[in-house]
């Protein structure tokens, strides 16, 4: 059996479908490509390539199938699965520092034999059993800690997020398109001093500064680099394109397709 013809499974926690990650999971791609993105660098991923994708991180990725076709593989790494792991094996720690969303992982024969090794677990809805479930994940996790040992640091550091810079953090991510409570715990604060901050800094509270500054940079694109309202309003942080029409004709006075 090829690696590309490995079916999809999800095995964990289910995953947010917002731009924030709230747990660690391991990404492989089977067909088709996905485009990631973390604020900070845009990712690629291709049949056979795999990533851990980190918690505590924005990010958004979309797919693309190859001949309508999309299969991936993912297991989550929730927080107490990795604490009861951290528990049962010795480990050891790199002091290795990334801050990137997807952290690609090398192609390896483990990596082949371990997903290769799940089929005769694929239940008849195209799960993996849950009764081994648990097994498989933690197998997947001795193959990963085996080839890249300075994951330790990213997956069993278990601290909140610490107080950033709230301007710097802000001009980063106001792209997407997750909640001020989200914001708020990114940045190592709670709501209230959030909204707080926030108001000293820009002189607006954050809902009405989010949606200017989207639409700024929206004005940018369209005037500027000749870029379509209908291809830019989900990665600007709008969820609809009329939403985005109707912010942008009251906040300018014209319609972003009249520009």
């Amino acid at each position: 059996m090829k690696i590309t013809e490995i079916k999809s499974c999800f095995v964990g926690p289910v995953v947010s479908p917002e731009q924030f990650i709230a747990e660690h999971f391991f990404l492989f791609l089977a067909k088709g490509t996905m485009n990631g993105y973390d604020g900070n660098k845009h990712y690629v991923l291709k049949p056979g390539d795999s990533c851990i994708v980190r918690k505590n991180r924005l990010a958004r990725y979309n797919k693309q199938k190859d001949n309508n076709e999309f299969e991936k593989v993912i297991f989550m790494f929730d927080e107490q699965f990795l604490m009861n792991f951290h528990k049962k094996h010795s480990l050891s720690f790199q002091n290795h520092e990334s801050k990137n969303a997807f952290i690609p992982i090398k192609k390896d024969p483990l990596i082949n034999s371990f997903l290769l090794s799940l089929e005769p677990y694929y239940t008849e809805s195209g799960q993996i059993n849950n009764a081994f479930s648990d097994l498989k994940r933690e197998e997947l996790l001795l193959i990963l800690l085996q080839l890249h040992p300075e994951l330790s640091d990213v997956l069993f550091d278990f601290a909140i997020p610490g107080r950033l810079d709230l301007e710097e953090f802000m001009q980063k991510n106001y792209k997407f398109n997750v909640n001020l409570e989200r914001f708020a715990f990114l940045t190592g604060r709670s709501l209230s001093a959030f909204k707080r901050d926030f108001k000293k800094i820009f002189n607006e509270t954050p809902n009405r500064w989010l949606v200017k500054r989207r639409l700024q940079e929206a004005r940018f694109l369209i005037e500027e680099k000749k870029q379509r309202p209908s291809d830019i309003y989900i990665d600007l942080g709008f969820e609809d394109l009329s939403h985005f029409s109707f912010a942008f004709k009251k906040e300018f006075g014209i319609l972003a397709s009249n520009l």
